[in-house]
C-alpha cells in the first residue's frame, strides 16, 4: 500500500513543482509592459528579466546530477524549491530593474536544480512497472502551464497588482517542501566522482557574459562598447571551453556527442528553431498590449490559445511521424512554423480578436509537432550509457537558444522602432521582429535536410505501436 502511494505521490510532488515553474515563466511575459512602466523602463528593456532566468537555468543544469548525488536528491530538491521561492519574493519586492533581473536569475538557479533533480527522484523512487504512468504526470505541467499562466498573469496584472504574481509561489513552495520531507527519500550515489569545475566555470561564465552582453545591446543601461566587450569576452571563454573539453575525458558538457548525426540535427537544428519559437512568448503579448492596445488579461487570454493548439497536435504527432518520417516532418513543419510566426506581425488595430485567437491557436500546432519530433530524435542513436551527458548538452543549448530568441527579437524591435521614428511603440514596429525570428525557424531546414531519409523510422513505428 505504501509502495503504491509512493508511486503516486512522489511524481505528483515533482509535477506540482514543475507546474509552479512553468506557470511562473508564462505569467511574467504577459505582465512585462505594466511591470516595465512601474520600474521606470520601456517594455523592450525587460527582455533582460526573461534572459536572466534562462541564463540561471542554462548555467546550473549541467551540474544538477552531480549535486544530487553528492548531497542527496531530497536535500537538493527542497533547497531548489526554497531558492525558487526566495527568487519569487525578491521579484515581488523589487523596486528597480537591477534587483528584478537579479531576482529572476535566482529563480533560474532554483528552476535549474528543481526540474532535473525531480526527474532523478522519480527514476529512483518509482517501480519500473509504474514508470510510464509516473512520467505521464510530468506532462501535465508542461501542457497546463502555458494554458493557465498567460490568463492568470493577465488577470492579476489588470485587476490586482503584478507583484502578487510572485507571492502566490510561496504557499505552493512551502507545501511542496513539507511534502518532500514527508514522502521523498534522500537517495544519492555513494561515489559521484569528481566534478569538472574548470569546465563548469568556463562554460557558465562564457555563456552568461555572452547572453547578458547581447541582451544589453542597444539598451539604456550600459554603453554599446561595454555590451560588445561582454559579448567578446563571453565568446572567448566559450571557445576556451571547446578547446579544453576536447582534451578532458569527462567534461561537464561533452560536445563530442554532437558528432552523432541525429543528435546534431536535433540539438543544433532544433536550437535554430527554438530561437524563433523562444521569441514568441515575449514578443506576442508585447505586440498585443503595446501594439494593439489590449489589456494584460485580454492579451493573456489570446496568448494561451497556442497552448490549446499544442495539446491538440500532441494527439496526432505519432501518426504524422509514422506516415511521413522525421526528416520530412522536420523540414516541412519548420517552414510552416516560421510562416506562422511571421503572420503574427500582420496584426493591426481593428483586427477582430476572434481572428487573432484562431491564428494563434493554429500557430501552436507546428511548434508542438516540431518539439515532439526533435526531442524524440535526439536519443535515437545515443547509447544508454551516454543519455545523462547527452541530456545535459541538449538542455543547456536549448535553454540558451530560447534566451537568444528573446534577445534577438528585442534587438530587432528596438531597431525597427528607432528607424520608423515613433515616439512610442506601435503595431507597425513589430512586423520586422516577427519576420526575422520566423526566418530563424526556417534556418533549421538545411541542417535537418542532411539526415538520412529513414532517420528515426524505428522510433516512429514504435511510438505508433504504443499510441
Amino acid at each position: 500500500m505504501l509502495r503504491a502511494l509512493g508511486a503516486f505521490i512522489v511524481p505528483l510532488i515533482v509535477a506540482c513543482a514543475m507546474f509552479m515553474e512553468n506557470v511562473d515563466g508564462t505569467v511574467i511575459v504577459t505582465s512585462l509592459p505594466v511591470l516595465a512602466r512601474d520600474l521606470g523602463h520601456d517594455p523592450i528593456t525587460l527582455k533582460l528579466a526573461v534572459t536572466a532566468y534562462v541564463i540561471g537555468l542554462g548555467v546550473f543544469i549541467p551540474i544538477c546530477g552531480w549535486v544530487a548525488d553528492r548531497f542527496g536528491s531530497r536535500n537538493v530538491f527542497r533547497t531548489a524549491i526554497g531558492i525558487f521561492m526566495a527568487g519569487s519574493l525578491l521579484c515581488a519586492a523589487s523596486t528597480s530593474l537591477d534587483t528584478f533581473v537579479l531576482a529572476r536569475f535566482v529563480q533560474g538557479i532554483g528552476g535549474a536544480l528543481m526540474v532535473p533533480v525531480g526527474r532523478i527522484i522519480i527514476f529512483r523512487s518509482v517501480p519500473k512497472s509504474e514508470f510510464i504512468r509516473a512520467m505521464n504526470y510530468l506532462t501535465v505541467p508542461a501542457l497546463l502551464g502555458p494554458v493557465v499562466g498567460p490568463p492568470l498573469g493577465g488577470f492579476i496584472t489588470t485587476y490586482l497588482h503584478w507583484r502578487l504574481i510572485f507571492v502566490i509561489n510561496v504557499p505552493i513552495g512551502l507545501f511542496g517542501i513539507w511534502l518532500t520531507n514527508k514522502y521523498i527519500a534522500n537517495t544519492r550515489e555513494p561515489h559521484p566522482g569528481r566534478l569538472d569545475w574548470l569546465g563548469f566555470v568556463l562554460s557558465a561564465s562564457g555563456a552568461s557574459l555572452f547572453m547578458l552582453g547581447l541582451s544589453l545591446v542597444g539598451g539604456e543601461l550600459v554603453s554599446t562598447r561595454e555590451s560588445a566587450g561582454m559579448c567578446v569576452i563571453g565568446m572567448a571563454l566559450l571557445l576556451a571551453y571547446v578547446l579544453y573539453a576536447r582534451r578532458v575525458a569527462l567534461p561537464v558538457l561533452d560536445l563530442r556527442l554532437l558528432r552523432i548525426p541525429s543528435f546534431h540535427a536535433s540539438v543544433i537544428g532544433g536550437s535554430l528553431f527554438r530561437i524563433g519559437l523562444g521569441a514568441v512568448p515575449f514578443l506576442l503579448p508585447l505586440a498585443l498590449q503595446e501594439g494593439l492596445g489590449m489589456t494584460a488579461f485580454r492579451a493573456g487570454a489570446i496568448t494561451c490559445a497556442s497552448a490549446f493548439g499544442s495539446i491538440f497536435m500532441k494527439t496526432m504527432a505519432s501518426r504524422i511521424l509514422e506516415r511521413f518520417g522525421f526528416r520530412t516532418v522536420l523540414m516541412v513543419n519548420a517552414a510552416c512554423a516560421g510562416l506562422a510566426i511571421a503572420v503574427y506581425g500582420l496584426f493591426f488595430p481593428g483586427t477582430p480578436h476572434w481572428v487573432i485567437w484562431c491564428i494563434v491557436l493554429a500557430g501552436g500546432f507546428f511548434p508542438s509537432l516540431q518539439f515532439t519530433s526533435l526531442n524524440t530524435l535526439a536519443y535515437a542513436d545515443i547509447p544508454s550509457s551516454e543519455v545523462g551527458r547527452a541530456t545535459s548538452v541538449a538542455s543547456v543549448i536549448q535553454q540558451m537558444s530560447l534566451g537568444l530568441g528573446v534577445t534577438i527579437s528585442g534587438i530587432v524591435l528596438q531597431i525597427s522602432h528607432r528607424l520608423q521614428g515613433h515616439p512610442k511603440i506601435v503595431f507597425s514596429d513589430f512586423w520586422p521582429a516577427f519576420l526575422v525570428v520566423g526566418l530563424f525557424s526556417c534556418l533549421s531546414i538545411p541542417i535537418t535536410r542532411r539526415l538520412p531519409r529513414d532517420a528515426g523510422d524505428e522510433i516512429a513505428r514504435g511510438s505508433r505501436g504504443r499510441a
